[in-house]
Formats: structure tokens, C-alpha cells, sequence
């Protein structure tokens, strides 16, 4: 099976909703990203509606990020939710100013100015920032 590159299915998306005379957003909206070499599920991104924004971005409504491993296991990481949101597919960032919740095994977080970068898995929260850890203190200590 022959995979089509991501900014190009986004792109492919986006000028499909432009050629259209309508500008309602995509409803159930839903984009898996996979790894590039080997194929593995890296992250799944959902929301109730999506639109296209500035920047080639996506507005999304009630966003949830779902980060995987990345390997073969397809270990579910991270989970973002955000009520609204914006993605932007060719650097893989997300970004928003409404609250976001922030959840993992080890620790949930929550604010309200904040960015995501999955390349970098890099988080930035800003605004009513809260982090509970969820760890022993000796694992704090290595």
C-alpha cells in the first residue's frame, strides 16, 4: 500500500473544502499521523467540527491529541484535550488558548495559553498552570 505524505492529504483536504461553496466545517473530524519510516501509529487527532485557519492551520473544536509510542506496541502516551485548538500538520504543532488537559501516566496537567510540539515532544503551558506528579519521591531523586 503506497502512503500519500501528510501535508500533501492535507493539502488535498483543504483545497476539496475550498472548491466547495460551502464553508461548513468537517464534522467528526479525525487525522492519524504515522511514523515516517516504519509506519507506526505517532499520534491521532480528533475533534467535533475542524476548519481551515490561518497559516495552514485547522481550527478544531473540542480537540483530542492521542500520542502513541510510536513503535510497534502502539503504547498511548499522551492525551490532550483541548475545547478548541489549532494544528498545524506540516510541523505537527498544536496550539490553543482555551484550556487544555494534559494526561499521562505519570503525571495530569492543565493551563490555558499553551503549545504542543510533537517533534520536539515539547509542551508549553502558560495561564493558570497545574501539575499533579504521579510519582514516588525516590523516582524524582535518579
Amino acid at each position: 500500500m503506497r502512503r500519500v505524505p501528510l501535508a500533501l492529504f492535507v493539502l488535498a483536504c483543504v483545497f476539496a473544502q475550498a472548491q466547495s461553496p460551502s464553508t461548513a466545517p468537517a464534522v467528526n473530524w479525525a487525522l492519524p499521523i504515522f511514523t515516517d519510516k516504519e509506519g507506526f501509529r505517532s499520534m491521532t487527532l480528533r475533534g467535533s467540527a475542524a476548519n481551515i485557519a490561518p497559516n495552514d492551520g485547522v481550527a478544531v473544536t473540542d480537540l483530542n491529541i492521542t500520542v502513541f509510542s510510536g513503535d510497534a506496541a502502539a503504547r498511548v502516551t499522551t492525551v490532550f484535550l483541548s475545547p478548541a485548538a489549532t494544528f498545524y500538520p506540516k510541523t505537527k504543532q498544536a496550539t490553543g488558548t482555551k484550556a487544555v488537559r494534559i494526561v499521562r501516566d505519570d503525571l495530569e496537567a492543565t493551563g490555558t495559553t499553551w503549545t504542543y510540539d510533537h517533534a520536539q515532544k515539547r509542551v508549553t503551558l502558560d495561564g493558570n498552570v497545574r501539575i499533579v506528579l504521579n510519582l514516588e519521591i525516590k523516582d524524582l531523586l535518579k
